[in-house]
């Protein structure tokens, strides 16, 4: 298999642009059109407090405007920064489309996005069935009613755990969902959420010993390459613990992923502090009992340097990968598995 087969354009141009393509494949370069093939509906979605939008992919260069969190912006190129010292060096042009002017903002603040509206399907079945946030973002209310109370907000590729149908005032299909962490049901717009079918849930690579399967995860590179027998077969930047308030590491050593979710709400600690409340989670694969995990990440788009907790933020595609691709698997009627075995995970510095 191509170890690029399942690397998306934008980890490739974060792995070339931080010279890490060269550790697995020496003789691959970054190719220049690839900074042009944007499609000319994506989106990205500020993260952070504000960022600052320049004139050139610097932030040395001349400021153009600023934008505060969740505002929606329109993508139009990517360019590689001048900074070569940087661990991630890929920077998004914003704008020119005539309603702002044009400027390259840094890509670890901005979520590329999309805004795909789906039709409600007719029936959800008694166990359930997963789905995922196909817009920006959308607002999780108490009752199938845009006038109920705001629970959440959603954020796109999250998954969430569907447990009925109901209809809002004005006639829509809104999804209920059950909350596990909170237990308590709570609604969102059926046409913002995709339901995924079971084929795109079945594993990958099924058929492969899973003695032949191996996860190393490179702390100092934060990569995480996935092998089959002693072949890379897929890499992916990653973002793995760091020091905040207190010390957050990704224990060092041999582990298994056992138990995968499909979604999970994960909260800790205080919010004013260094806490933190983020419901659907996509792709969970945890490898210690104490909760580190592979997961899919929403509230950042800046891998490649430590800041997480202890788990192993990816991009909800790759967190998708290492889920479908790692033993156990998951049916895909159930948002869950536990098993006493597992692939093996390294986590290497």
């Amino acid at each position: 298999m191509n170890p690029l087969a399942e690397v998306s354009r934008r980890d490739f141009l974060r792995l070339a642009a931080a010279g890490l393509l060269g550790t697995l494949l020496a003789s691959l370069r970054l190719d220049p059109a690839l900074a042009d093939d944007l499609p000319p509906d994506q989106q990205g979605r500020v993260t952070a407090g504000t960022i600052n939008v320049y004139d050139v992919p610097s932030a040395k260069g001349k400021f153009v405007n600023s934008y505060w969190r969740d505002t929606v912006l329109s993508l139009t190129g990517v360019a590689v920064g001048e900074d070569e010292g940087a661990h991630n060096r890929v920077w998004y042009q914003v704008g020119g489309n005539g309603s702002a002017p044009s400027g390259y903002a840094y890509s670890g603040a901005v979520q590329p996005v999309r805004t795909l509206l789906n039709q409600p399907v007719a029936e959800i079945p008694k166990s359930g069935q997963l789905a995922e946030l196909t817009v920006p973002y959308s607002d999780a209310h108490a009752a199938a009613d845009p006038a109920s109370k705001l629970l959440y907000r959603m954020y796109y590729e999250t998954t969430y755990w569907v447990s009925g149908l109901a209809q809002a005032p004005d006639g829509t299909a809104w999804y209920q969902f059950w909350d596990e962490k909170r237990k308590k049901a709570y609604y969102a717009p059926a046409a913002h959420l995709r339901i995924i079918p079971a084929a795109e849930l079945a594993p990958i690579s099924p058929g492969l010993d899973n003695r032949l399967k191996r996860v190393q995860v490179r702390l100092n590179d934060q990569l995480v390459v996935a092998y089959e027998d002693q072949n890379p077969v897929y890499m992916a930047r990653a973002s793995t613990g760091a020091k905040y308030y207190g010390r957050y590491s990704t224990p060092v050593g041999r582990h298994i992923s056992n138990f995968k979710r499909a979604t999970r709400h994960m909260a800790a600690g205080d919010l004013a502090s260094d806490g933190y409340d983020l419901p659907g989670v996509p792709w969970v694969s945890y490898i210690t009992e104490k909760g580190v995990s592979f997961h899919g990440t929403y509230w950042h788009n800046d891998f490649g340097r430590p800041r997480s907790h202890g788990c192993i933020n990816l991009t909800p595609q790759a967190a998708k990968w290492i889920y479908l691709w790692t033993q156990p698997p998951v049916p895909a009627d159930r948002s869950f598995e536990y098993k006493e075995w597992g692939t093996s995970v390294e986590v290497i510095e």
